[in-house]
């Protein structure tokens, strides 16, 4: 599965199934939502290349499949946090373009990356349920995970101001290379999960507080060479400060209850 704009960007601005997590159905949204004002969903052509762009005024997709779209419009970034996709959604390759008004650009100008997401994530879930007739509800699911908490020795991060914006960049080459500005432990915990198929918890007690660091670490836990680094564990503890504790967690899952073929343009 190709990865999702979120995951590319690294863009995390909260846990979009916190603040619908009671398990209602939702067929439509209690209060419309600001749309995009032209939307185009087509097949794509056999040799499409694979891209994704955000613009001022929407964003533009080729050869992507819609589970992608559907993680982006409700900021999923840990697959058993989705279930009943229709097994097309990913496998059929769709060029999508998204465009909204003048008003809305303006509105767009004045705020960051993050804040933009998130505004954006109910327009998403709006051009779903219109192009694909999406109906979904939320469950409360038990799920094996891991707890992050603090490791004995204390925190290793720098702590950052509160006023600063959050920025990450990873980079590959000998291991993964985390460096994060202004990060807080809630919002690490998108990055790690998927860790050993298992979503990451924020028990680390921190709340908002914000950090510099690096982290450097091997992928798959499997050191390639000495400049690959530690494995994932190893790396947490002795660079962050931090630990990963297996548990269980009852957690919020979105259910898809229907999801047909995008209509015609």
């Amino acid at each position: 599965m190709r990865l999702s704009r979120i995951l590319v960007e690294l863009l995390v601005v909260g846990f979009a199934l916190d603040g619908a997590s009671q398990g209602q159905t939702h067929a439509s949204p209690s209060a419309k939502p600001r749309v995009y004002e032209v939307v185009s969903i087509k097949p794509s052509k056999p040799g499409t290349p694979s891209s994704s762009d955000i613009l001022p005024n929407g964003f533009r997709e080729t050869d992507t499949t819609l589970d992608t779209l559907v993680r982006d419009a409700f900021h999923i970034v840990y697959d058993k946090l989705v279930v009943g996709l229709p097994s097309w959604t990913e496998s059929e390759p769709y060029d999508i373009e998204a465009r909204v008004d003048a008003d809305t650009v303006a509105r767009w100008r004045k705020l960051n990356s993050m804040e933009r997401r998130k505004d954006e994530q109910p327009m998403l879930q709006a051009l779903l349920m219109d192009r694909c007739k999406l109906k979904f509800h939320y469950e409360k699911k038990e799920l094996a995970v891991y707890d992050l908490v603090i490791a004995k020795g204390g925190v290793k991060m720098k702590e950052a101001p509160q006023d600063e914006v959050e920025t990450t960049q990873m980079a590959g080459g000998g291991g993964v290379t985390l460096t994060a500005h202004a990060i807080s432990t809630g919002s690490l915990i998108y990055t790690l999960s998927g860790t050993d198929d298992r979503l990451v918890v924020d028990k680390t007690g921190l709340g908002g507080k914000r950090f510099d660091f690096t982290l450097h670490w091997s992928p798959n836990n499997m050191a390639i060479n000495a400049d690959s680094g530690p494995s994932l564990y190893t790396a947490l503890q002795e660079q962050l400060g931090l630990k990963l504790v297996p548990s269980k967690d009852t957690v919020s899952v979105l259910v898809i209850d229907q999801m047909e073929r995008p209509s015609p343009n």
